[in-house]
């Protein structure tokens, strides 16, 4: 029972890191939505501008639909469909612009064979199951003292970890892509370009956050396993 109440004792380390959350989380939003109102002077729409970087890039097979939600953007690359919330396929915002073009550089990597992409795709399907068994795992393993069950929600969580940390650079690539083609070829100029910047860096650190979430869960874990390798 010790380690199983050390664990909730260790909770002080996530502190930090939940309030860095919110930050990020407030400046995307921030950022989106006072760039969704300075509309961009070509007039394009974010799916204007996703189908215009695909066809840069030589893509024809990658379809664009609009899905529900707000800032729900995404790139499937099994199905090959860039998927954008209403506010961004249709919106001739800038910030529509820097989303649409972002994911559209998910489709770039995807056609290139990026590496990190591949790697990231690859592990998918262990980092849900980490997401779900890995911590009740080490709970269970903490509760009953039982070392190959924290081991085994170790390796599961870390699976999660470094799904996280692979995410990183295929992020960062997709941004630099995007604000590369939206620069090179005029979608944006001036104020406009910095608008769009300023969107995806704020989104970037959502993606920081969500790697500091998973380390410090991680190091939680391990103190725990620490403390009971000391009995």
């Amino acid at each position: 029972m010790g380690n199983y109440f050390a664990y909730y004792m260790t909770g002080f380390i996530m502190i930090p890191v939940f309030i860095f959350s919110i930050i990020c989380q407030i400046k995307v939003k921030n950022a989106f939505n006072k760039y969704s109102a300075v509309v961009n002077r070509r007039g394009m729409t974010g799916a204007d501008a996703a189908y215009r970087l695909l066809q840069l890039n030589g893509i024809t097979d990658v379809r664009i639909k609009m899905i529900g939600g707000t800032l729900t953007d995404y790139y499937d690359p099994r199905a090959k469909e860039i998927c954008l919330s209403k506010d961004v396929f249709n919106s001739k915002s800038v910030a529509a612009i820097g989303v649409a073009c972002h994911e559209a550089g998910h489709a770039c990597q995807h056609a290139q064979g990026y590496a990190a992409l591949k790697i990231r795709n690859a592990i998918i399907p262990v980092t849900r199951i980490g997401s779900y068994l890995g911590i009740p795992l080490a709970l269970i393993g903490m509760f009953i003292y039982s070392d190959p069950l924290i081991y085994a929600g170790l390796i599961l969580y870390g699976a999660v970890a470094l799904f996280q940390f692979i995410t990183l650079p295929v992020e960062f690539n997709a941004s630099k892509r995007a604000l590369a083609t939206i620069e090179s070829n005029a979608f944006l100029d001036g104020y406009e370009y910095t608008g769009a910047k300023k969107v995806l860096t704020a989104a970037a650190l959502t993606y920081v956050a969500a790697l500091a979430s998973a380390l410090a869960t991680l190091l939680r874990l391990f103190l725990i396993l620490g403390r009971g390798n000391r009995r």
